[in-house]
């Protein structure tokens, strides 16, 4: 579908004003427009596009949470992003893609209505409420309930952060009561159009169920344990459950080894399809050095060895915003074949791999969470160590349950192990931060912002001065052009101060 242009977008509504009658003359009934499009021929496209986006288009938080350095040995500092002097052109794009693939959702969301497909209209409603938390974790504050009613909102009013998240989880209850009654044959093709999961609806009430909880989770500094209790006690009712061991929500249109058709983190941060290699972005130190000390064998899964490795250092990362000092001589510095990508064998298996959505692994942390909150019921130990299981598990590590019991309960190095560790929340949210990643960046940085955990490091680039991480980004330059009067009634933005409603 074309993107979302506010001017082209609101000249086409007022064209289409000028009366039904002027342009009813040889209509096109195959003309590719809203009304015929059916869920089952939007649903694939829009579905990976959104999974794409999630797992390639946050990886500056990837960098900020200390996954992810620039390869300091062959490029030098982006200024903008290492010193935290983020602007209205900072991460624009993303505004705007997110805005594209929403406006297919609510096409899809509402001809399946029309059509009483209320399979394809319930998972609609899902991936909407991920893509509109993703807008409000980065901007609080952003267009929704007439985000795409242009014709009467050329210029369209921003709803507040908390009303938005409320109206999600009620968006996600209304969703899960459709799947209730869901019958896969009053939905056109879902069985060959959902690349997600097949149309199996008790797989998708768990992933409606499981983002219901992260909604919920992410306030969980506003909400306090007993507030959470309350919210999650409503989702626990509904009898669907959440996502457990090997049921991933992952995209799979038939990824394969050719143009335009490889799986996104591949393409992006391994060897793209034309054949080049993303030589920008290397392990970081932090998590590198975290990984090694304790014995976590991970590190080998999400990092590559180098390709031309030196002093016998298969594994070299930076520290992020690092500089070689001028006078460094080149053979003495670490380039891009010197040191470790971001795409090792166990985040990216291959060009023909599914593309993850939302993990179980990630389901499970979250469980861990609540239940330790006293906000859901189980034994948080138990989950805590199925999700760090998991974890290597999906990472394809050898001999996975062997190897993350032997890290679990290691009698030296307890970093992981239950018992040895008073701050549990800590202990939960620090190996969440671990498993999670190359998997979402913007998630881990949510994470951070309403925790605090990890204490990553901060840049170390000569201009950062006393810039800390962002709390939150600034609308796009676009709508402080276009959509001007509610763009800037939201005030004057400092990322170093302004905050998400959830961040207390």
């Amino acid at each position: 579908m074309k993107k979302l242009s506010y001017i082209i977008v609101a000249l086409a509504f007022l064209l289409s004003g000028c009366g039904d009658n002027f342009f009813d003359i040889n209509q096109n009934p195959n003309k590719a427009v809203e009304e015929n499009m059916t869920p089952s021929l939007v649903f694939p496209r829009t579905v990976h596009r959104l999974a794409a986006m999630s797992a390639t288009d946050y990886d500056v938080y990837s960098r900020w949470m200390g996954y992810w350095a620039r390869c300091s040995g062959t490029y030098g500092p982006n200024t903008d992003e290492e010193s935290y002097a983020i602007t209205s052109s900072f991460n624009r794009t993303n505004w705007l893609n997110m805005y594209d693939i929403l406006k297919d959702l609510d096409v899809i969301e509402k001809n399946a209505e029309a059509r009483n497909e209320t399979g394809y209209q319930a998972i609609a409603k899902i991936l909407k409420s991920i893509g509109f938390m993703q807008l409000v974790d980065q901007y609080n504050n952003v267009p929704y309930s007439k985000a795409f009613n242009l014709g009467e909102y050329m210029l369209t009013p921003y709803d507040k952060g908390p009303e938005i998240y409320a109206a999600l989880i009620a968006d996600l209850e209304v969703a899960d009561n459709l799947l209730k009654e869901a019958l896969v044959a009053d939905n056109l093709d879902i069985r060959s159009a959902d690349i997600v999961y097949g149309g199996d609806f008790d797989l998708w009430r768990k992933l409606g169920n499981t983002q219901r909880l992260r909604l919920v989770m992410h306030q969980s500094e506003l909400l306090g344990d007993s507030g959470l209790k309350t919210e999650i006690d409503k989702i626990v009712a509904n009898g669907g459950g959440f996502l457990a061991a090997g049921e991933t929500a992952e995209v799979q249109p038939g990824y394969a080894k050719d143009v335009d058709k490889q799986n996104p983190y591949w393409n992006s941060f391994k060897i793209n399809d034309a054949g080049g290699l993303d030589n920008f972005n290397r392990a970081n130190n932090y998590l590198l050095e975290m990984l090694m000390t304790y014995d976590d064998v991970r590190y080998e899964y999400f990092y590559s060895k180098a390709a031309t490795p030196t002093n016998g250092e298969d594994y070299v990362g930076f520290d992020y915003g690092h500089e070689y000092p001028p006078e460094t001589p080149e053979n003495e510095k670490k380039a891009a074949a010197n040191s470790s990508d971001v795409a090792g064998p166990g985040i990216a298996k291959s060009p023909s791999m599914a593309q993850w959505l939302f993990t179980s692994f990630e389901s499970m942390f979250l469980q861990a969470e609540a239940i330790q909150r006293g906000a859901l019921s189980g034994n948080a130990k138990t989950m805590y160590e199925d999700a760090v299981t998991e974890s290597y598990v999906w990472l394809d590590v050898e001999d996975a349950e062997d190897a993350a019991d032997a890290y679990l309960n290691a009698p030296l190095k307890t970093f992981a192990v239950w018992d040895q560790n008073e701050d549990k929340l800590k202990l939960i949210l620090t190996q969440k931060y671990i498993a999670m990643f190359g998997i979402n960046g913007l998630e881990t940085w949510t994470d951070y912002r309403r925790t605090g955990i990890p204490n990553v490091p901060l840049s170390i680039y000569k201009s950062r001065g006393s810039n800390v991480i962002p709390k939150r980004m600034i609308y796009p330059q676009e709508e402080y052009q276009y959509n001007s009067a509610n763009a800037t009634a939201e005030g004057t933005i400092n990322p170093q101060t302004a905050t998400i409603f959830w961040d207390k």
